[in-house]
Order: structure tokens, then sequence, then C-alpha cells
């Protein structure tokens, strides 16, 4: 039985006349309609749930002077998201001076694209009251990082997360951009299903680790994009081997080929690993300092190319 038919199980709905009906009762009754589901009336009701989704679908509007759009995702939180979002920014812009690259930063509660590219301050609202992107290292960004206190927490509820995003997206001057490079939250819910829906998307970057249970998440990912006709360019294999600073021995610590085997999985290419291109930043001062190289590091060449 499919998930989706095990969910309305669950929840307590059946199928009647090729649509969706009335609540049946929780528990054994529940369960045994179970075969009642299949055969026609499963096609109905992948019918009703495509009515149902074609209704609610916001129509696309791309963002007003951004040319493309790519996202940075992973179903898992820690990975590298943020990390790899700013060094493909990086690489875009060094790749070809004469692009406009810009970073938006989605992850409403906890935004990173701030301390790694070295911003602090509020945005100054142009004449026709939209928000103007803070610039470093040639690389405009915005983020809700810069319109709350660096340690308040945000404790929203969906609708205002939904309405925060729908402002960082449509309330924001960011003049003419050949690239809009997206750091997204951990998961797959409200955030990435409303930009996905809202904007076109030229491509997904997936980032994982090598453990299983990263990679279990970033599998998710791939396929939510999937879902809502995004391409995903590939994915980046994060903390990949740890060198011993002393004598230079690599070990894999979480493991080798974890991002190979998933991407044989998916049919994608892996574009990278951590180790293939310098760490992105480092501490000095006590605050993040970006590695502003000026060659495209190797992990990132196929990834712009593609791009």
């Amino acid at each position: 039985m499919g998930t989706w038919r095990r969910l309305l199980l669950f929840g307590g709905v059946s199928l009647r006349g090729g649509g969706v009906a009335a609540a049946l009762p929780l528990g054994c009754r529940a369960l045994g309609c179970g075969r009642q589901l299949l055969g026609a009336e499963g096609e109905a009701l992948k019918q009703r749930r495509t009515q149902i989704m074609s209704r609610g679908l916001p129509k696309q509007k791309p963002i007003e002077g951004v040319r493309e759009v790519i996202v940075v995702a992973s179903g898992k939180g820690g990975v590298g998201k943020s990390t790899t979002a700013v060094n493909l920014a990086l690489a875009l812009a060094a790749n070809d001076s004469s692009k406009a690259v810009g970073l938006l930063d989605v992850d409403v509660y906890g935004p990173s694209i701030p301390k790694m590219m070295n911003l602090k301050g509020n945005p100054e609202l142009s004449p026709n009251n939209l928000m103007r992107p803070l610039l470093n290292y040639g690389i405009a960004c915005m983020s809700m990082g810069f319109l709350v206190e660096e340690t308040a927490p945000l404790v929203w509820r969906g609708l205002m997360v939904m309405s925060a995003i729908e402002k960082l997206l449509r309330q924001v001057d960011w003049g003419q951009l050949d690239y809009l490079v997206v750091d997204m939250p951990p998961g797959t819910g409200d955030v990435q299903l409303s930009v996905s829906q809202n904007i076109p998307i030229s491509g997904a970057v997936i980032v994982s680790t090598p453990q299983d249970i990263a990679l279990m998440d970033a599998h998710k990912g791939a396929e939510m994009f999937r879902k809502v006709n995004v391409p995903v360019l590939g994915l980046v294999q994060n903390m990949s081997v740890f060198q011993c600073p002393q004598c230079k021995h690599k070990t894999h610590i979480f493991g080798a080929d974890g991002a190979r085997k998933l991407a044989q999985t998916l049919d994608l290419d892996v574009l990278g690993k951590t180790s293939e291109f310098p760490f992105p930043g480092q501490i000095a001062g006590g605050e993040m300092a970006v590695m502003a190289e000026a060659t495209v590091s190797s992990c990132l060449e196929l990834c712009v190319c593609k791009v």
C-alpha cells in the first residue's frame, strides 16, 4: 500500500464514487478498508490529488531583474548548505567577472549568510520602498539575519514564515543579476515549496555529508525538487576527509563514497567534495572571513558549467 493511501487511512479518509469521501473510524475498520483503495479507486485518488494541487499552486513569477536562480538545499541541517552556497556564489562571480551574482538566505530560523559573508547592518530602502542588498566580495546579499538581532530567536508560526519568504522574494531591489544563489533551510516543507512554486528555478544543488542518515535526507530533498519540476544539478559531499595538520594523513571519518552511491541511485553527478576545494572561511578577529579566491575550485567547476 502506498504512503499516501496509508496516510489517508490513518487520517480516517476513504474513497467513494471516484472521489475523497467521508472519514472512516481509525483502527481496525480503517485498516480493513485498505484493499478497497486498489485499482480504479487508487487512480481516482490520484486524479483528485491532481485537481486539488492544480487549483492551489500559485503561478510562478520571476524575480524582477534576476536571470537565473540556483537553490542549494538538503534534507538535513548542518551538512554545509550555506558553505556550499557561499562558495558557489563566489565561484560564479570568479568564473566571469562580467556576471552579477546575488546570494539570498531563506533560512528564516537560522540564517548563516551574514556571518559567512562578514556582513552586518540593516538594508536600506530604495525610493520605491524595496530593500537593498548588502554587498561584500562583489556579491549582493539578503538575509533575515539583517533584519533581526543576531541572537534573537524568531518564534514564528508557518504563516508568518511564509509572509517573510514572500517579502524576501518580492521586496528586494536586486538590480540586474545574472545569477541568484538561494541558501535553503533544512527539510522539505513550507519554505522549500513556497520558493519552488513561486519563482522559476534553473536548478538545485543537493548537499550532504557521507553518513547514511544525512544521505537518506538528501535523497528526500532531491526527490522533492523533482516532484515540483526543479532540475537537480547534482550532489556536493561535504566533510569528506580530515587531514591531520601534523602528518598530513587523510582520514574518511564519516565514510568515503556516500555521495557517489546516492548519485548513482538518483542518476546524478557528484559535483565534488569539500576536500577538493579550500576551506571557505576562517575565523579572523572573531569574525568569519570568506576566502574570495580569484580562481574557481575544481569542485565547483562542473556545477558552474551546468548552470
